[in-house]
């Protein structure tokens, strides 16, 4: 009886990280975080943002008011970097606008012209 290795991996990677405890931002992550949240926030289109840890994933959300819902939420998910990506933005609707492996990668969906509000 054969064994697929990339499910044992999985399996011993998702062992390793609950054992860990809640998965956070490494410093270069959060600083590219930062600086992205700078730029919209002297654009005037961002105001607030929060970081929640979790279990499994870590999100930085960011608000356009710190009373409303989020406008987006850039997750870190280690579980799922092996298939789908670790990170995704994920909109106001709980749509994912964009996933992959690399936080660059996502984070082009905030490049100037790819987003436009519609009234």
């Amino acid at each position: 009886m054969a064994t697929d290795p990339s499910a044992n991996d999985s399996q011993a990677q998702a062992l390793a990280q609950s054992r860990k405890g809640p998965v956070f931002f490494q410093r270069a992550e959060f600083t590219r975080l930062l600086s992205l949240y700078g730029r919209m926030v002297a654009a005037g289109e961002w105001r607030d943002y929060s970081i929640e840890p979790g279990a499994e994933a870590c999100a930085f959300s960011v608000f356009r008011r710190a009373s409303e819902a989020p406008l987006y939420r850039i997750e870190k998910r280690p579980a799922l970097a092996r298939r789908q990506g670790a990170w995704a933005v994920i909109g106001q609707g709980g749509m994912i606008l964009r996933r992959g492996h690399e936080l660059e990668q996502v984070l082009r969906v905030f490049e100037k012209g790819r987003l436009k509000v519609i009234d």
